[in-house]
């Protein structure tokens, strides 16, 4: 397998029961998708692979053809590998960010993130930081809740009530923790030099930056898993499935990036005491 993949893509014969067409998803095909990941995770638990890289899936074809019970691939490769959190960053060579809240309504955020939650990210992201990018020391800047990060309580009460003594207390020899900053000065290019990631609160808090400043190279990283995935920033886009529109730049990042932290992880593995 190591010689082939040094010279070519390989590709490992997979059965599906539905029709292939151009533009739409068939979910007689969803049992062949499910068994296409499942057998991927087995591949690199057992070695045989250094990382997975997703391709995006059609989640309404996979519940109507085999009651897919995930709200999307990040869930399911969680669930076969045992974990009950793992954390979505976007990667790309501008910046890295990581959402402590994803797809909820704006309105539930101050609900859903607790100082436990925010614990558990910062504590998953700054461990994949170092034994999946090679980071010993990493520096992770945390985005407050609300505008100005609250500005004293006169624009919200999360940063005074919890969050600024969460970051401040926060004890680590091997982390530099800052925040929370305002979202709005946190993204730009001297303030990005200072963080090797930034958390942030909700979805478009850190997905808007990332879009703006590299939208074709940014690559979707699950932290947490115990082994590595990549998937590309976009979706099935099959309004244009065979119209010879497609830009491959995000797969290929996300191709490239699982190769960087297959050897970072080798790396680490190999240093570590």
């Amino acid at each position: 397998m190591q010689q082939l993949c040094a010279r070519a893509l390989p590709v490992l014969p997979l059965e599906f029961a539905g029709n292939t067409v151009k533009g739409s998803a068939d979910p007689a095909n969803a049992p062949g998708v499910i068994k296409a990941i499942t057998r991927g995770v087995e591949l690199v638990k057992s070695g045989q692979a250094s990382a997975i890289c997703t391709a995006p899936i059609h989640k309404k074809a996979l519940i109507d053809g085999a009651q897919f019970a995930f709200p999307g691939h990040t869930e399911f490769l969680a669930h076969l590998a045992g974990k009950s959190r793992v954390v979505m960053m976007l990667a790309s060579p501008a910046l890295r960010v990581v959402p402590a809240t994803i797809h909820i309504p704006l309105a539930d955020v101050p609900r859903v993130l607790t100082p436990e939650l925010l614990t558990e990210v910062i504590e998953i992201t700054a461990e994949g930081l170092r034994r999946q990018f090679g980071i010993s020391h990493p520096r992770i800047a945390v985005a407050g809740l609300n505008p100005h990060a609250g500005e004293g309580g006169a624009m919200g009460q999360e940063e005074l009530l919890w969050i600024n003594d969460l970051v401040s207390g926060w004890q680590a020899a091997d982390l530099t923790l800052t925040g929370p900053h305002p979202a709005d000065t946190l993204f730009h290019a001297a303030a990005r030099a200072r963080y090797d990631a930034a958390i942030c609160m909700y979805h478009d808090q850190a997905l808007i930056p990332i879009k703006t400043l590299d939208f074709d190279h940014g690559v979707n990283v699950t932290l947490g898993l115990p082994f590595i995935r990549t998937s590309p920033d976009h979706g099935t886009a099959f309004d244009i499935a065979g119209a010879d529109r497609a830009n491959p730049s995000s797969l290929i990042e996300a191709l490239k990036l699982a190769q960087r932290m297959a050897q970072d992880t080798a790396k680490s593995a190999v240093s570590a005491p």
